[in-house]
């Protein structure tokens, strides 16, 4: 939409009405094999709109979705948007008793479920007293919808509101509601147009929509008039498919998606010339799998490195900068990085510390958990508000910002710090390695000592113990691995994170006897 950066705010409701009546029929959602127009999608939020208000719902209550992907799904959180309520998407992997939390903690006022959801809920229904309303009976949710043509009382959306409560996804812990305000998810709208949003785009989306990562890419997607195309469970073969039929120009994916994609014997038999960019986030993104995307994927290949809660981000071109694909990229235009070591002091330059940031999309802080927010929060001399990554990180020369671990997982050994990203890459130059995890444990020597997880390649023969003679014959004395353990898969979470906590936690029962043996394949230990 020409100007649409021209404003200092617009909230993407009104964005999505203008759409509507500028191209009415241009597809604005499609989802196994159904498309929504603007002119529907703008008249079902007004439906949805309406039934909120109807039900006593004002502007800055909430909202919960959880369910599967579905047309269904992307009209409630935007209907709820546009009568200026908050929407808490919450994960339906997680256990009935944390989603039941969740709810409670995100004060909603009706919670939107499929099937599968209900049934994880229903024994908890007295912790939270949200009403239900089922999002995949079709009749149900028509017989809850305002009537057609009804429009709901305008709201003039505000951009410190909240625009939703994103809840981390329990890697580290219990789930924390992350507030993000319209202001945000207009930043990022912003952001979006250097990397060629537009009437044009079509967004191919294959990570859940209560998921950020998803959101990051539809919101700006539906923004600037452009398709957003939702992708249910994901499957390799799938998703390029309907790439190639779609004529897809823009995807988010998480880096186990391009892997699987690009190991497909068949990848370059599918034409995938339309693509403009592709973008990844959440998880760590190695270089050679950056370089392989660039060597045989068409188009742009954009690294962003941020959190949910948002603060600071950096930007990699990775098809402008193929010599730092070891990196995260610089930070982004308008935001401010800075290193500190643990007593909340920069660092000298060149050296490593906790990567905090400031921008003008930061969450307003962790839902109902003061006590958090301030945890997450650093201050500068000047008294200006930063969020903590929990990331530890070293610029080089020319400001691009290289990664060594999440500062959770720094082991310390012997009274020196060892980052177990370096013994990950070690581990995975093996040839018979396809993906490793190393994480600490406690060691009544060391303090701490690490421990690698391995899943081998098809096909591949080595043993746990000649991987660790191999390693330790590569890594310095005091990284030197202590056992290696193969298992079948990595842990991880719905958007691809590897679970170091799950890794830790079942190691610590096989070690005290807890779990005879290992379930998911062998192990060796070693000095």
């Amino acid at each position: 939409m020409p100007g649409i950066l021209d404003q200092p705010f617009r909230a993407i409701p009104d964005l999505i009405r203008a759409h509507a009546a500028q191209r009415p029929g241009h597809a604005a959602l499609v989802h196994a094999g159904r498309v929504l127009d603007y002119a529907g999608l703008d008249a079902l939020m007004d439906r949805v709109a309406a039934a909120l208000q109807r039900e006593g719902l004002a502007p800055r209550d909430a909202i919960a979705i959880c369910a599967a992907t579905s047309l269904g799904y992307a009209a409630v959180f935007l209907g709820a948007l546009r009568a200026g309520i908050a929407v808490a998407p919450l994960a339906p992997a997680a256990t009935g008793e944390s989603l039941a939390g969740m709810v409670a903690d995100s004060g909603a006022k009706l919670v939107f479920l499929d099937d599968a959801s209900a049934r994880a809920l229903a024994p908890f229904r007295a912790r939270y007293g949200a009403r239900h309303v089922p999002l995949d009976d079709a009749r149900a949710v028509d017989a809850w919808l305002a009537p057609e043509g009804a429009a709901p009382a305008p709201v003039s959306i505000q951009p410190e509101w909240a625009f939703n409560i994103i809840y981390s996804s329990g890697t580290t812990g219990a789930p924390k509601g992350i507030v993000q305000p319209h202001a945000m998810r207009w930043g990022y709208l912003q952001r979006a147009a250097a990397y060629g949003y537009g009437p044009d785009t079509v967004a191919l989306l294959a990570t859940p929509l209560y998921s950020n990562t998803t959101l990051v890419c539809f919101f700006p997607a539906l923004g600037y008039g452009g398709t957003a195309v939702l992708m249910g469970k994901f499957d390799a073969a799938a998703y390029v498919a309907l790439a190639e039929r779609q004529r897809a120009t823009h995807t988010m994916l998480v880096p186990v998606q391009y892997r699987r994609i690009m190991a497909l014997p068949d990848f370059g038999s599918h034409d995938l010339s339309s693509f403009r960019f592709k973008l990844c986030t959440s998880a760590p993104f190695s270089a050679p799998l950056k370089a392989d995307i660039l060597a045989r994927w068409p188009g742009g290949l954009v690294e962003i490195y941020g959190l949910t809660e948002g603060g600071g981000s950096c930007i990699l071109a990775a098809h402008e900068r193929p010599d730092k694909l070891h990196t995260v990229g610089r930070p982004s235009p308008g935001h401010d990085i800075r290193l500190i070591d643990g007593e909340g002091r920069e660092v000298a330059p060149g050296e490593p510390g906790e990567v905090v940031g400031r921008s003008p999309v930061m969450m307003t802080g962790y839902h109902n958990q003061p006590g958090k927010t301030a945890e997450a929060e650093w201050f500068d001399a000047e008294g200006r508000r930063y969020i903590r990554t929990g990331d530890i990180g070293r610029f080089d020369a020319e400001g691009f910002l290289t990664l060594l671990d999440r500062k959770k997982d720094l082991i310390i050994s012997g009274g020196f710090n060892i980052y177990p990203s370096d013994l990950e890459q070690v581990l995975c130059a093996h040839p018979d390695v396809k993906e490793v995890a190393v994480v600490g444990m406690p060691s009544e020597r060391w303090g701490e000592t690490p421990v690698a997880f391995v899943v081998l390649r098809d096909g591949a023969t080595a043993t746990a113990a000649e991987l660790l003679t191999w390693a330790n014959g590569r890594l310095g004395r005091i990284q030197r691995l202590s056992a290696v353990e193969l298992l079948d898969t990595l842990p991880r979470s719905e958007i691809g994170k590897v679970m170091k906590r799950e890794l830790r936690d079942a190691y610590r029962a096989r070690a005290r006897g807890q779990v005879p043996g290992n379930p998911h394949g062998t192990g060796v230990s070693g000095t």
